[in-house]
C-alpha cells in the first residue's frame, strides 16, 4: 500500500495537469509559466531522488518501521493540504508545488524503507516473490497514476489529491498497529557532511536539467543558460566532494564499499539505465497518444488524457504478470537469467515501436506495450531481490535507499534527456510545418510566423494538456474570430494538428526510442555480469557463493 500510493502520486498529476491548471486559473503555456508546469511534474521526483538515501540510512540507525510510519503520516497530511489549496494563479501553483515537495518527503520515507522491511521479514527462499510484488506494485503505480489522474480529473481537480487522503490515513494507522521492528539496527551518528553535499549536489544537478529543457535566449532549449551550466558544474563538484568525503567518514551515509559486491554494483548500474528508458517511454507514449493517435481516431482533445491512460493499460498488465512470476522463479533459479532476459525484451519492444507508423494499428501497439511491461517486470523483481539480498543485514536500509535513488534519478534524468532530444528534433522541422500549414488555412502570415516561432517545448506540452493545441496557440491573437467558419473547423478539428506534427514528431521519436533501446541493451549487459547465484537474495555467506565478493566490513571509527 505504501509504495503503491507513493508511486501513483509521482505520476497522477501528469494526466490531470489540464484540470489542475484550469482549477487554479493559470495558463501553464503563457510566457513565464512553463516553470510551474515543469515543477508540478518534476518536483516530486526530484525530492524523492535526493532524499531516499539519507532516509534509508536513518532507517538503519533509528528503525526502518519508525521511519516508514512517520512517512505515511507526512504523506497523508500533505495530501490533505494539496486538496485544500485556497489560492489561484501563480500563488495557487506555488502552494501545490510546495506541498508536493512535502508529500515527496513522506513518499521517500515509504519507498526508502519498504524493501528493507520486507527483506528483514521474509526468508531467502520467499524474498524474491515478496520483493517482486513490492517492486512491481511500485512500477505499476507509476502507470496506474496516469489512469487515476485521467478518471479523477473528470470529476474535480481536487479529487486528484484528495484520493490519497483516506488511503494515507488507513495506511498510517495500519502500519502503526501492525508493523514491528525485527531488522538489525546500526546506531550511529548522522553524516551531516554527506547529507548536505549529496542533497545539494543532486538537487543542483537535477534542477539544472529541469531548466535545461526550457527555452533561453531565442534557443529552443536552455543548455547555454549560465545558471543551467553553473548548476550542472556545481552539482558535479558537490557530488565529487560527497564521494571523497564518504571514503573518509567513519559512519558514512552512502556505503561506497557496497559497490565491491558484484551483484549490488551490477544491479544498481542496470536499474537507472532501465529507469531512464522507461521514463522516456512513458512521456513519449503520452504525447504520441494524446497529441496524435487519439485525435486522428476521432477523440476530442479534452477526452484524450483519460483515454491515453486506458490505452496504456497493457503496459501495466505486463508488469503485474511478469513481476511476481519472475520474482517467484528467481528464488529458485537465480536473478541473472530473468533480469537479463527482461531487458532484452524491453529493447525488442523499443525496436518494435520504432517500426510502427505514427497512425499505428492498436493491436500491434498493445502487444508491444505488453511485451515491454513483461520485460520490465521480469527485470525489476529479481534485480531488486538480488540487490537487497547481497548486502549485510544491518546495511539494508542504506542499500534500499541507494537503489531507490538510482531508480528515481534515472526517471528524472530521462525527462531532461528525452525532452531535449525531442525538442531538438522538432526545432528543425516543426516551425516550417506549422507556418506553411497555418497559412494554407488562411491564417495571416505574421500570425502564422509568430506561432511557428514559439519554443517547441510549448507545442510539445500543448499536445498533452487536454486542450485543442491550435485553439490554444492561436487564441491570444484572436485570428480565429476573423477566419471563415470552414477554415476554423479545419484548424480546430481533431485531424489538422496531428497531421501537421506527425512527421516532425516521428523523427524525434526515432531518436528517443533508439537511445532508449541502446540503454536497455547496456543494462542487459550489466545484468548479465552480476555473477551467478544459486538463489536471488540468498542469506548464505558471500564468500561461499561463486561470483560474489565478501561483504565489506563496516569501517571502524
Amino acid at each position: 500500500m505504501g509504495v503503491l500510493i507513493a508511486t501513483i502520486d509521482s505520476s497522477i498529476v501528469i494526466i490531470s495537469l489540464p484540470a489542475i491548471f484550469r482549477g487554479i486559473g493559470l495558463d501553464p503555456l503563457a510566457p513565464g509559466n512553463i516553470g510551474y508546469l515543469l515543477w508540478m511534474m518534476l518536483g516530486y521526483i526530484l525530492v524523492s531522488a535526493v532524499l531516499v538515501v539519507a532516509l534509508g540510512r536513518l532507517g538503519d540507525m533509528f528503525g526502518r518501521v519508525r521511519m516508514y510510519n512517520v512517512g505515511f503520516a507526512i504523506f497523508s497530511c500533505a495530501s490533505l493540504a494539496l486538496s485544500l489549496d485556497p489560492l489561484k494563479g501563480g500563488p495557487g501553483a506555488l502552494w501545490l508545488i510546495g506541498f508536493r515537495v512535502v508529500q515527496a518527503v513522506g513518499g521517500a520515507m515509504l519507498t526508502a524503507n519498504s524493501a528493507a522491511i520486507l527483506t528483514d521479514a521474509f526468508p531467502a527462499e520467499q524474498r524474491g516473490m515478496a520483493l517482486g510484488i513490492n517492486q512491481i506494485t511500485a512500477l505499476a503505480g507509476q502507470f496506474l497514476g496516469l489512469l487515476a489522474g485521467g478518471l479523477l480529473a473528470t470529476i474535480d481537480w481536487r479529487a486528484v489529491f484528495w484520493v490519497s487522503v483516506p488511503i494515507g490515513v488507513v495506511g498510517t494507522f495500519w502500519s502503526y498497529r501492525s508493523l514491528r521492528e525485527i531488522g538489525s539496527r546500526k546506531p550511529g551518528r548522522i553524516d551531516w557532511i554527506g547529507n548536505l553535499t549529496f542533497s545539494a549536489g543532486a538537487g543542483a544537478l537535477l534542477a539544472a536539467i529541469t531548466y535545461g529543457i526550457q527555452p533561453y535566449g531565442g534557443r529552443s532549449t536552455g543548455w547555454t543558460n549560465p545558471w543551467v551550466l553553473g548548476g550542472l558544474g556545481a552539482g558535479v563538484v558537490l557530488l565529487a566532494a560527497f564521494c571523497i568525503a564518504e571514503t573518509r567518514i567513519a559512519e558514512p551515509m552512502f556505503q561506497l564499499g557496497l559497490f565491491r559486491i558484484r551483484a549490488f554494483a551490477a544491479g544498481n548500474l542496470a536499474s537507472p539505465l532501465t529507469a531512464i528508458a522507461r521514463g522516456g517511454m512513458q512521456f513519449m507514449l503520452i504525447i504520441w497518444l494524446q497529441g496524435i493517435w487519439l485525435p486522428l481516431h476521432g477523440y476530442d482533445f479534452e477526452r484524450t488524457p483519460l483515454w491515453a491512460g486506458i490505452f496504456m493499460l497493457p503496459l501495466t498488465i505486463g508488469f503485474l504478470i511478469g513481476g511476481p512470476t519472475s520474482g517467484y522463479l528467481s528464488d529458485r533459479f537465480g536473478a541473472r537469467l530473468f533480469s537479463t532476459t527482461g531487458l532484452l525484451l524491453v529493447a525488442a519492444a523499443f525496436v518494435g515501436l520504432l517500426a510502427l507508423p505514427v497512425d499505428f494499428p492498436y493491436p500491434a501497439f498493445a502487444a508491444l506495450l505488453l511485451l515491454s511491461g513483461l520485460g520490465q517486470g521480469m527485470f525489476s523483481a529479481p534485480n531488486t531481490s538480488a540487490i537487497m539480498g547481497s548486502v549485510p543485514p544491518e546495511q539494508r536500509g542504506a542499500a534500499s535507499g541507494m537503489r531507490s535513488t538510482f531508480q528515481n534519478s534515472g526517471t528524472a534524468l530521462s525527462i531532461g534527456l528525452f525532452f531535449s532530444l525531442m525538442i531538438s528534433g522538432l526545432a528543425g522541422s516543426l516551425p516550417h510545418a506549422l507556418n506553411s500549414g497555418l497559412q494554407a488555412q488562411g491564417v495571416p502570415a505574421d500570425t502564422a510566423a509568430q506561432v511557428a516561432g514559439l519554443p517547441p517545448v510549448s507545442t510539445l506540452f500543448a499536445t498533452f494538456l487536454g486542450n485543442n493545441p491550435i485553439s490554444h496557440l492561436l487564441g491570444p491573437s484572436g485570428v480565429l474570430h476573423t477566419l471563415p467558419a470552414h477554415d476554423v473547423r479545419t484548424l480546430t478539428g481533431t485531424r489538422f494538428f496531428p497531421q501537421l506534427v506527425s512527421g516532425p514528431f516521428h523523427h524525434g521519436l526515432v531518436t528517443v526510442f533508439t537511445v532508449a533501446a541502446a540503454m536497455a541493451l547496456v543494462g542487459a549487459a550489466a545484468s548479465a555480469l552480476r555473477g551467478r547465484h544459486d538463489k536471488a537474495g540468498s542469506d548464505r555467506p558471500a564468500d561461499s557463493m561463486p561470483g560474489r565478493r565478501p561483504w565489506p566490513k563496516a569501517p571502524s571509527s
